[in-house]
């Protein structure tokens, strides 16, 4: 079984992203990456797969050249093998920009793949659009909020949560086929210092020289999507009172102020 594994090297927390002002884009370069919490989820999910069907699996992820440590990360939990498309070309893509390259990377470095796992969505963008996308270039069923599956034949039965009622539901899929895994629902393995270590310089690294892909199709040329104003919000000034008092007068007080303010 041949597993593609789809993952983002994120801005480590919200309160360092940062937004170019001219392109509106999310900077990457020059700031410390980490692999994005949530594809550990998917990374365990392909892991069980491969620990009970056998295989390989293989991480990919379109980052600057600071994303090979969130590989080399991934390979430490056991990907047995990982590639980084990167080159200035892609900066500034949308999801849809995104989803092309990663889906004609996959058609390059991994055509006979059965299964393509990505986690939910990112912590520094949170789309959770790129792993449908790139289903649809590649034109093969997704499915969302995977917990587990299991193989029959070339078929893959997935469990999947549903959001709205907090109910599993169980389909058949042929493969190939792409499956997004429901944040938080994997309890992810240890990343082993020492295969992390023995990864350092096995990460493959490649540019858009060698997917060959249209300029107008990736990057910011190729994003139909713009973000047309970034501006800093403001928080409004807040105005604080307190009561001294016996409880009883206190507890009067605060519902009178409720309900004057419309709460209650």
């Amino acid at each position: 079984m041949k597993v593609v594994l789809l993952t983002k090297a994120a801005v480590p927390n919200v309160t360092a992203v940062r937004i170019d002002p001219k392109t509106g884009t999310l900077v990457r370069e020059g700031v410390p990456l980490m692999i994005n919490p949530w594809d550990r989820d998917a990374a365990e999910f392909a892991l069980r797969l491969k620990d009970r069907y056998g295989g390989t699996v293989m991480a990919l992820s379109m980052a600057p050249p600071a994303g090979k440590d969130a590989l080399e990360s991934l390979m430490g939990m056991g990907v047995d093998e990982a590639v980084l498309v990167s080159d200035r070309v892609y900066a500034g893509a949308d999801t849809l920009a995104t989803a092309y390259t990663l889906a004609k990377a996959i058609e390059k470095f991994a055509p006979d793949f059965d299964v393509v796992v990505a986690g939910e969505e990112t912590t520094d963008s949170t789309t959770a659009h790129v792993g449908a996308q790139v289903a649809s270039w590649l034109g093969i069923p997704y499915i969302y909020y995977a917990i587990d599956a299991e193989v029959n034949g070339r078929s893959l039965l997935v469990r999947r949560y549903l959001e709205d009622e907090g109910l599993i539901e169980t389909y058949e899929i042929d493969m190939p086929v792409l499956v997004s895994v429901q944040k938080g629902s994997q309890v992810p393995r240890d990343i082993s210092l020492v295969r992390k270590l023995e990864a350092k310089g096995r990460v493959k690294t490649f540019s858009n020289s060698d997917l060959g892909l249209p300029a107008e199709c990736v990057g910011l040329r190729g994003s139909p999507t713009i973000v047309a104003k970034v501006f800093e919000a403001k928080l409004p000034q807040r105005k604080g009172e307190l009561f001294e008092g016996p409880p009883d007068e206190a507890a009067r007080w605060l519902a009178a102020k409720l309900r004057e303010v419309g709460v209650v």
